[in-house]
């Protein structure tokens, strides 16, 4: 049976944002909250309307082939007609990106009833969502933003306001200290990392050591397929392309549903995104898009 979602503003750590990012650059609760729903003979909770709200990430799964969206209360696959299911339990998760298939990296929160810190650090699964296993920082970070480029994972540690970097997952180096709500990291160099601001999207080009001050657009989410494949999405979905690493951006269109939650570049050409209205896909560059997954009537 289809998910329907029930969509609530997510409060972030980071207070400092301007009102244009404020719906969307604040910190995530304290803790789980309780979940409801129940479990399928699979052993699979399969996702209601009122146990699943706020969408924090999306990818497609190379092992597969399917949508995964990372929500408020677990994470769920969505099949090409539409339908999905939750596979994992119904932690929070935060921060999360596809590693490779059927391997996905997360942060977050535990369900309600776990016995595992508030914040969950960094997590990984092997089995494409189902079980996760904590590789580091359990209890001391929760990350917003992750990503995985040359062979580096670069997360914004909402916990502290600084970007961490790994190359096992398990040893960090700390970088800049900034209040920043995504970032995004250069497919050609691994010193190019940007994030975005309150002021708009900062750059660096040592590796997240510094960020120059942020400049317009003002976005919310960014992501980077290819070398001419950056996608930035506005707090209201409006849909930004850069061909030149971010130096100059083209408004390409619009995501229907209001306020912006996630932002995926699958390729140059495919760009995922989710609203307040639901996850949307395009297959144009960002000039049109077309709803995947829909949230429930009234949950905008």
């Amino acid at each position: 049976m289809p998910v329907r979602f029930r969509s609530r503003p997510r409060p972030r750590s980071l207070a400092a944002a301007t009102a244009l990012l404020a719906a969307v650059l604040a910190g995530c609760s304290g803790g789980p909250e309780e979940p409801e729903g129940s479990s399928s003979g699979d052993g699979h909770s399969h996702a209601a309307e009122s146990d699943i709200s706020h969408i924090h990430g999306l990818g497609v799964n190379p092992g597969d082939g399917k949508l995964y969206v990372a929500t408020h209360h677990g994470v769920v696959a969505v099949d090409d007609d539409g339908s999905a299911k939750r596979v994992s339990d119904t932690a929070d998760y935060m921060g999360f990106t596809v590693a490779g298939p059927d391997t996905f990296l997360g942060s977050g929160h535990p369900p309600e009833g776990s016995d595992e810190p508030a914040n969950r650090g960094l997590i990984r699964s092997t089995d494409a969502g189902k079980t996760w296993k904590t590789l580091s920082l359990g209890g001391e970070v929760d990350f917003h933003a992750l990503e995985q480029a040359h062979g580096t994972v670069y997360g914004y540690d909402s916990t502290h306001g600084l970007l961490r970097v790994s190359e096992d997952g398990r040893k960090w180096d700390e970088r800049a200290k900034l209040a920043a709500l995504d970032i995004a990291v250069s497919p050609k160099d691994p010193g190019v990392v940007l994030a975005t601001t309150q002021s708009g999207v900062a750059r660096s080009i040592d590796g997240g050591e510094t960020f120059a001050d942020g400049t317009e657009p003002v976005l919310a989410y960014l992501s980077w397929a290819g070398e001419d494949g950056l996608y930035g999405i506005g707090p209201q979905g409006t849909v930004h392309r850069s061909t030149d690493g971010g130096e100059n951006w083209t408004e390409t269109g619009t995501v229907p549903g209001g306020q912006a939650q996630a932002l995926t570049a699958v390729t140059p050409e495919r760009v995922l995104a989710a609203t307040a209205g639901g996850v949307y896909e395009s297959r144009d560059g960002g000039k049109t898009f077309t709803e995947r997954l829909a949230l429930s009537e009234g949950a905008h």
